[in-house]
């Protein structure tokens, strides 16, 4: 019996510790698509936490053609939870606007990364009396699209 004890102890142990599951950590880097079919890619985050990257949007209030717009942000590197938040600055390749995001990177119950964000954009206006519309406010959710190969 007492060589019984030691092997039941570490059954046990391997049967609670399998009813642990790892929280996988969500990276930024990579390619992401929002519920609007804009598309983003963020290179890696270095050191700083600091990263840049390529905005595709999908939907935009001016005339013009639509191009690839560069990004910059950051992202909090105290954050060890593996859920870390950030910001970045889009400059609209094609028109007289700029748009910050922030926000968080998730995983959901199902291991399945998530960005949720809320931004605002900024227009030019030609006079101060224009103020009042110059400044949109918004929200997105972004997940990852599978990698190229």
């Amino acid at each position: 019996m007492v060589q019984v004890t030691p092997f039941l102890l570490m059954l046990s142990l391997a049967l609670v510790a399998s009813g642990f599951s790892v929280r996988k950590q969500c990276v930024l880097s990579g390619r992401w698509v929002n519920d609007l079919g804009s598309n983003m890619t963020i290179g890696a985050v270095n050191g700083k936490g600091e990263f840049t990257g390529s905005y595709h949007t999908a939907v935009t209030a001016t005339r013009n053609e639509i191009q690839l717009s560069p990004l910059q942000g950051s992202q909090h590197r105290i954050n060890n939870k593996g859920q870390p938040t950030f910001g970045f600055t889009v400059n609209w390749s094609f028109s007289d606007s700029i748009t910050v995001f922030t926000g968080q990177c998730f995983v959901d119950e199902n291991g399945k990364e998530v960005l949720k964000t809320m931004w605002l954009l900024r227009s030019h206006v030609d006079n101060i009396n224009d103020d009042w519309k110059a400044t949109r406010v918004g929200i997105n959710v972004f997940t990852r699209l599978p990698s190229q190969k």
